[in-house]
């Protein structure tokens, strides 16, 4: 009753194994942000001693949309409703920039009203502020901006 063949207790311990090698297999996962707004101030540039420097600057983003909408009457190819109350909203995000060559055009270019776009990673993290209280920080860091005209 207890004898297993070598084959049964060689499958236990293969299948066993295997699956400790897929937990070690990191999932892949996506985090990209894709922002067209525009510049709420003038880029600044920090620098921490011994840390890299950051250009940073803040990017407006505004959603609008309709309320209250209603169908009055339908045709063929058309139809007409009535307009509701016009809602929006402005979001506003704080964009680093770390790239060397990016981050020094950014600084130079970038002003405030300039339409951008911006491409990169959302990043969270948390500071302490100069009366040592620790907050929490939600920044884009940027791979790309694309300066638009207006």
């Amino acid at each position: 009753m207890w004898r297993r063949p070598a084959w049964q207790v060689l499958h236990q311990f293969v299948r066993h194994d295997s699956d400790t090698v897929t937990s070690l297999v990191l999932e892949r996962s996506m985090n990209r942000v894709q922002l067209l707004g525009r510049v709420g101030q003038d880029p600044i540039m920090r620098q921490v001693e011994g840390k890299n420097p950051v250009t940073i600057f803040s990017l407006a983003t505004n959603e609008m949309w309709r309320t209250g909408d209603s169908e009055v009457g339908q045709g063929a190819l058309l139809c007409l409703y009535t307009l509701g109350d016009i809602s929006q909203k402005t979001t506003w995000h704080r964009i680093s920039v770390f790239r060397p060559g990016l981050r020094d055009v950014t600084y130079q270019y970038v002003r405030k009203g300039s339409r951008i776009f911006v491409e990169g990673k959302i990043d969270y993290g948390e500071y302490t502020d100069k009366n040592n209280v620790r907050r929490q920080a939600t920044t884009i860091i940027a791979d790309n901006v694309i300066f638009l005209s207006d």
